[in-house]
């Protein structure tokens, strides 16, 4: 029989059936399970995974009674938001494929996401539409802020991070403000419940002025409490004014969008909330003025109005001076009340200096340094410790090579002994009669020969 070419089937062997090579075949069988099975979707746990330089990922994804092999390209997976990895748990959109240069059946991965991620964003994507559908997120519905609210709920955990910062934002800037914290479970089984039952229970009581509702940030999957239903419809139908602070910056829930105002941070929450003391300062200061000026204007205008009677009744004195002292007495009463509502306004300026001093940087910045003072003479400790340690350890290998060290061996009366080639010589038959050797002793060399 003729030799056929690698690659190429042999179109009539002896027994008169075509044959194909093993290429064709699987480039057959690729074809087919490429045309055959559309675009599909697969979850599992990836094992085996390897990332070569090639920027290719290639891994197994299996469940508890099976697995098969997949391929992820360069071009694809510069869109994964994750980092893959054995164990985890994915949820991928794929075709069909084989790897012609094994036969391997495989999934070419064209998206790949975390398992349970996907389904909760679609989950909430869905709800974003049902809810704006309604309405919920429309600004006409909004209400606005009170400029000073007398009493400011705050529905959040009472152990996180996030009640902290607000209520020590709220005690700086606005001191005069009456806070209640009305605590809630943020995540977990059971804390949209919660929440939203927070909030109802408050719009009931009108209480406050103002309702903060929020948390620190998380995951997805730790914020969505805030993403629940029952969270946004109560938040709509609440009569009191909502600040969401849910998370950091750039996270955003439903309840973001229901709120009133959306507060990137627990911190800003509060801001929004709380009047600035210096502008109340401003604001008192500018007041006094006015009321001063419009004290001296009514003044000046009595004065003007008495002197002109003055001068057209010059009958009797008598009537007049009375008139002139009642004049004096209304305007003794008039200073009177001027400085009385002076200092009114300027011991209320006093407090909010002395709330302000309260939480003056001053004393902050004294305990850093008394702290950093400490750090520093630890540090030295430290480091005088370490140097002492690692000194008697240079100490100790060097007695220790010492002790092993082969020259210590010469010192004992031994030689070593090598041939001319500098090879060491251990055995008497090594050696032949005449044979120039040389011994390096304690303190110097010799050289010999054999007799």
């Amino acid at each position: 029989m003729p030799n056929t070419p690698p690659g190429v089937a042999n179109p009539l062997p002896t027994d008169g059936r075509p044959v194909l090579s093993v290429s064709e075949l699987n480039r057959e069988v690729k074809h087919l399970l490429e045309g055959s099975v559309p675009l599909l979707w697969i979850s599992g746990e990836i094992s085996n995974f390897a990332a070569p330089s090639s920027g290719h990922w290639y891994f197994t994804l299996k469940d508890a009674r099976a697995q098969v092999r997949c391929a992820m390209f360069r071009g694809r997976n510069r869109s994964v938001r994750f980092q893959p990895g054995n164990g985890r748990e994915v949820l991928a959109r794929a075709r069909v494929s084989l790897y012609e240069g094994r036969g391997e059946f495989q999934l070419i991965i064209e998206h790949l996401e975390e398992a349970g991620f996907g389904a909760l964003m679609r989950q909430l994507e869905m709800l974003k539409a049902k809810l704006q559908a309604e309405g919920l997120f429309e600004l006409e519905r909004k209400k606005p802020l009170p400029y000073l609210p007398a009493t400011i709920g705050i529905i959040t955990s009472p152990t996180g991070a996030a009640v902290r910062d607000m209520i020590q934002v709220l005690g700086r800037r606005y001191p005069a403000a009456k806070i209640e914290l009305i605590p809630v479970a943020v995540q977990g089984q059971g804390a949209a419940q919660q929440i939203a039952n927070a909030i109802a229970l408050a719009g009931r009581l009108q209480r406050h002025d103002l309702l903060i509702v929020g948390r620190g940030g998380g995951s997805l999957e730790d914020l969505w409490s805030f993403n629940e239903e029952i969270v946004a419809r109560a938040l709509a139908a609440c009569p009191i004014p909502t600040i969401s602070a849910v998370g950091h910056e750039t996270d955003t829930t439903i309840a973001d969008l229901v709120a009133d105002v959306r507060a990137p941070t627990p911190s800003a929450a509060a801001e929004i909330a709380s009047a600035n003391a210096a502008a109340l300062s401003e604001e008192v200061d500018g007041a006094r003025w006015r009321l001063t000026r419009a004290m001296e204007l009514q003044l000046r205008h009595l004065r003007q109005q008495v002197q002109l009677v003055s001068n057209r009744i010059r009958h009797p004195k008598e009537q007049l001076q009375n008139r002139a002292q009642r004049l004096d007495h209304l305007e003794m009463r008039l200073q009177t009340a001027v400085r009385s509502r002076t200092l009114a306004n300027t011991q209320r300026l006093a407090q909010v200096e002395r709330a302000l001093n309260h939480v003056h940087p001053r004393q902050r910045i004294a305990l850093a340094q008394t702290q950093l003072s400490q750090l520093a003479q630890r540090l030295k400790k430290s480091i005088d410790s370490t140097l002492q340690h690692k000194r008697e350890l240079v100490t100790h290998a060097g007695q220790l090579l010492n002790s092993v060290s082969p020259l210590a061996v010469l010192d004992r009366g031994y030689a070593i002994v090598q041939d001319e080639q500098k090879q060491v010589i251990r055995r008497a038959q090594d050696v032949i009669s005449g044979q120039k050797i040389h011994a390096r002793l304690s303190e110097g060399e010799i050289t010999a020969v054999v007799e």
